[in-house]
């Protein structure tokens, strides 16, 4: 397994990024519906050179005062330091001058609305505790309501331990990788504010998330749903690993950043640490790895990490080897599932959380096993009862027990933030 800081592209760091491609960054129609999308190569529009940087020269323009407005909330750029200033506006020039490709660049379709502080403050209430629905490490999030009646979710970044400057490079991040984002299994982002702190707006999910539902609800998810939204899950990361315009690791999958429209639409939110996926990665085993983890949660309806710290991948292991499927399932659910999905599930997950990164299958053919497009060949099955978690020698040149080991550790660290 490579590590990621080697060869690995840094996230975007302003939003001089966005919208890459008109056809696949605007989020102006944000669709729930999953079965309506497929994946598209970029649509070119035709049009006059003039007009094209006409409008992206008043575009770069708006987002470089955004830019600069949200520094200014940073101490240390308001000093005398003069120098430091200058450097933060010439990457805004350079980025201009990096990204901006006029004869081959479509008119991009920017439809996030700029809040104010008090538009926000008045559709939550003034962040009132009672609509606060979730919270984390880094951010709040509160449901409110627009003027025009809107329903939104509020995400509101927290002050920690991070420099004001760090805070604000992070949620640009953030903002630049959403940019490039338009699917059905992806949050909406419908607009942002960096009036008196920084909040991105979202569309809201009536059922909240995943984590809520399968673990907060006393009423058990059915299977028909928990399927549904495993696919769902699947069919976004391979959007972003494959068929998004600049593909994408999303580095902090779990069952509270997967959010649940009104018909239980999987949606993948929290792109606060997502990266650029680099072009000589065929994919990412971080990415599958956790939804290897999330999918036994989606069966067993056990955490991730337990109260006592024990991680549900050891538990599983060989249960999954041993094809337990009576031991693995969610007793709540009791006879009542698919045995055929079931068994695909158990199948899937069990890859995923191979060992071995090598060995781990791509997004790609994930979404191609839970659907039951083509069936798991031979060799992708053998490793599932007779090898444990301990890599044996011919697996230690390119994954190490310590490596497995601080996947574990890293996902635990994750989900209990």
């Amino acid at each position: 397994m490579r590590s990621e800081s080697v060869n690995e592209q840094p996230s975007p760091r302003c939003v001089l990024e966005i919208p890459v491609l008109g056809s696949d960054s605007d989020t102006s129609s944000c669709s729930s519906n999953s079965s309506s999308y497929s994946p598209r190569k970029p649509v070119f529009q035709k049009g006059n050179k003039d007009s094209y940087g006409l409008q992206w020269k008043n575009l770069i323009g708006n987002v470089k005062k955004k830019y600069v407005r949200s520094f200014s909330l940073i101490p240390l750029l308001t000093s005398n330091d003069k120098n430091l200033r200058r450097t933060k506006l010439a990457k805004l020039h350079a980025s201009e001058e990096e990204h901006v490709d006029i004869n081959s660049m479509p008119v991009p379709k920017p439809s996030w609305k700029n809040f104010t502080y008090s538009e926000l403050a008045a559709a939550t209430d003034n962040f009132s505790p009672e609509n606060l629905i979730g919270k984390g490490g880094h951010a709040e999030v509160y449901k409110g309501h627009l003027s025009d009646g809107q329903i939104v979710a509020v995400k509101k970044l927290m002050k920690n331990e991070k420099q004001e400057e760090d805070r604000a490079s992070d949620f640009l991040s953030e903002l630049g990788i959403i940019a490039h984002i338009n699917h059905p299994n992806a949050a909406c982002l419908i607009g942002f504010s960096v009036d008196g702190g920084l909040h991105l707006v979202l569309q809201f999910s009536p059922h909240g998330s995943l984590s809520s539902v399968l673990f907060g609800s006393p009423e058990r998810l059915d299977w028909k749903t928990r399927f549904k939204v495993a696919i769902g899950i699947a069919d976004g990361l391979k959007y972003l690993h494959y068929d998004c315009q600049r593909r994408i690791i999303h580095r902090d999958i779990k069952a509270s950043n997967i959010l649940l429209t009104e018909d239980y639409e999987a949606q993948i939110s929290d792109f606060g640490l997502a990266k650029w996926l680099p072009e000589n990665w065929p994919h990412h085993v971080i990415d599958v790895f956790a939804f290897g983890v999330l999918l036994l949660e989606i069966i067993t309806g056990r955490r991730a990490v337990d109260s006592a710290r024990q991680s549900l991948v050891i538990w599983a292991k060989p249960l999954l080897q041993q094809n337990e499927v009576k031991e693995l399932v969610d007793p709540g659910l009791g006879d009542n599932y698919d045995p055929s999905e079931m068994k695909r599930s158990m199948i899937t997950a069990s890859m995923c959380i191979n060992h071995s990164a090598s060995k781990r299958p791509t997004m790609i053919r994930v979404v191609e096993l839970l659907k039951n497009k083509e069936s798991p060949v031979e060799g992708e099955l053998k490793y599932c009862g007779e090898r444990g978690i301990i890599a044996d020698s011919l697996d230690l040149q390119d994954y190490s027990r310590t490596s497995y080991l601080n996947d574990l550790n890293r996902h635990k660290q994750l989900v209990m933030e």
